[in-house]
C-alpha cells in the first residue's frame, strides 16, 4: 500500500504543465487545472511550492479545492487547506510541514534512525524539539547530531529558545526579522509557542522579491498577479478599469485648462509651458512617491513619522521647484521678449511662482497618497501614480493659468 505522504509521480505531460503554470497568474493557472483530474492537479501543485500552490488553490471552488487536497494525501492536503486560512501576504500561507519533530528526551541515535526512514528526509534541515504540549523549545542542527553520543538526549545538544516566526506576521516583517540570520529554514509557532510548521528562507525571499517587483506595475494600475503569460483577455479585464479611472481624472484636468481658454487665447505662449510645468511637477511627485513606497516596503516609515516625511518632501519640492523655476522663468522671459510681449517680466514671475508652489505641493502629494491609501486599507502602491499625476496636473496648471488670468485682468 502506498504512503499518502509521498507525492505521486508526475507524468511528462504534467511537467510541461507545471512550467506553464509558473508563467501564469494564479487565476489563469487555476483555470488550466480545470481540465485535469484531481490526482494530476494535486501532483502538479506539489511541484510548485507553497507560494504559488496556495495562491492557485485559493482561486478554485471550495469543493474542487477539498478534492485536490484529498488527492494530495493527508500530509500535503491538510497543509494546503491550513495555509489558505491565513491572511494574504502572511508567513502562514508559505508554511510547510516540519518533518523532523521530536521530544527533548529522545536519544540522538533514535533520531538518526528515524530520519533514515523518513520519506521526506531530503527536506530535513533541522530537528525541532517540542515539549508535551507541542511547544517549540529547541532546534538541533545535523552537526550536533553527528558529534552527539548515541544515548545523548536532544535536550543536551539543542539550541534552547530558538528564533521562530509567527504565522500572522506579514512577509515584509518576517524579512526584517531574518535578514541578519540567513538560516535555510525557520520554524513557525503560534502565540503560545506551539510549533505549526516551517518556512524555507528561499521561499520567504521569493515572496518578498515578487512583492517588490510587482510594486512598479501597481503604481500604474497593473495588478500584482499579472504575468507575461497571462491571457490577453484577463490582462484587459485587470487593466482597463484603471485606464477608465485615469481617463475620467484626465477629463478633470482638461476641464481646468478649458476654463482658462480665454486667457490662453490672449497669451498663446502659455500653452507652450503647460506640458513643461505638468511634467516637472509629476516627476517631483513621483520621486517623493518612490521614496515613500520604499520606506513602507522596508518598514522605515514608522508610526508618527508620516507627517515629518510629508513636510520633508514638500520642502524638497519647494527648493527643487525654485531651482527649476528659475530656468523656466528665464525661458518664459526670453520667448515673451522675443515675441514682443510687454508683460514678459510678469509672465516670467508667474512661471517661477507656479513652478515653485506646484512642485512643493507635488512633493507633499507624493508622500501623502500612499499613506492615505494604506490608512483606508488599500495597497499603498495601487494606482498611486495615477492619483498623484492627476492631482498635481490640476493644481499646477490651475495655479499657472489662474495667475496668468489675474495678470491679464489687472
Amino acid at each position: 500500500m502506498s504512503d499518502p505522504s509521498i507525492p505521486a509521480p508526475v507524468p511528462q505531460q504534467g511537467l510541461v504543465e507545471a512550467e506553464d503554470l509558473r508563467d501564469l497568474d494564479a487565476a489563469s493557472a487555476a483555470a488550466r487545472l480545470a481540465t485535469l483530474e484531481d490526482p494530476a492537479a494535486a501532483a502538479l501543485l506539489q511541484t510548485l511550492g507553497p507560494l504559488l500552490g496556495t495562491a492557485i488553490l485559493d482561486r478554485l471552488e471550495p469543493e474542487r479545492r477539498r478534492r485536490i487536497a484529498a488527492a494530495a494525501g493527508r500530509s500535503h492536503g491538510d497543509r494546503w487547506l491550513s495555509d489558505s486560512g491565513w491572511p494574504e501576504g502572511s508567513v502562514g500561507r508559505l508554511m510547510e510541514d516540519a518533518p523532523a519533530v521530536f521530544t527533548a528526551e529522545t536519544p540522538a541515535a533514535d533520531v538518526v534512525a528515524r530520519l533514515r526512514d523518513l520519506p521526506a528526509r531530503g527536506r530535513v534541515t533541522y530537528v525541532f524539539v517540542v515539549d508535551a504540549a507541542h511547544r517549540l523549545i529547541g532546534v538541533v542542527a545535523f552537526r550536533e547530531l553527528t558529534f552527539a553520543r548515541p544515548d545523548q538526549p536532544l535536550r543536551e545538544i539543542m539550541i534552547a529558545q530558538p528564533f521562530a516566526l509567527s504565522p500572522q506576521m506579514p512577509v515584509i516583517d518576517a524579512m526584517r526579522e531574518v535578514v541578519r540570520r540567513h538560516y535555510p529554514v525557520y520554524p513557525v509557532a503560534d502565540a503560545d509557542g506551539r510549533l505549526l510548521g516551517a518556512i524555507r528562507g528561499a521561499v520567504l525571499f521569493e515572496a518578498q522579491a515578487w512583492e517588490i517587483s510587482a510594486q512598479a506595475g501597481s503604481m500604474v494600475g497593473v495588478e500584482k498577479e499579472e504575468r507575461i503569460a497571462t491571457p490577453w483577455a484577463r490582462s484587459l479585464r485587470m487593466r482597463n478599469p484603471w485606464l477608465q479611472i485615469n481617463l475620467l481624472t484626465t477629463f478633470v484636468t482638461a476641464a481646468v485648462v478649458g476654463s482658462f481658454q480665454e486667457t490662453i487665447d490672449r497669451i498663446v505662449l502659455l500653452a507652450v509651458f503647460l506640458p513643461v510645468l505638468s511634467d516637472q511637477c509629476n516627476n517631483t511627485g513621483c520621486q517623493a512617491l518612490a521614496v515613500t513606497l520604499r520606506g513602507m516596503t522596508f518598514g522605515e516609515l514608522k508610526d508618527g513619522r508620516g507627517l515629518a516625511l510629508l513636510v520633508k518632501e514638500a520642502g524638497l519640492g519647494l527648493v527643487n521647484g525654485a531651482l527649476t523655476g528659475v530656468v523656466a522663468a528665464l525661458a518664459m522671459f526670453g520667448l515673451a521678449a522675443y515675441q514682443g510681449n510687454p508683460q514678459a517680466v510678469q509672465l516670467a514671475a508667474i512661471t517661477f511662482a507656479a513652478m515653485t508652489g506646484s512642485c512643493a505641493l507635488a512633493g507633499a502629494v507624493g508622500a501623502g497618497v500612499p499613506q492615505i491609501l494604506k490608512r483606508f486599507g488599500a495597497d499603498p502602491a495601487t494606482a498611486s501614480s495615477i492619483f498623484l499625476t492627476k492631482a498635481t496636473d490640476v493644481a499646477s496648471l490651475g495655479a499657472f493659468l489662474g495667475l496668468a488670468a489675474w495678470l491679464i485682468g489687472r
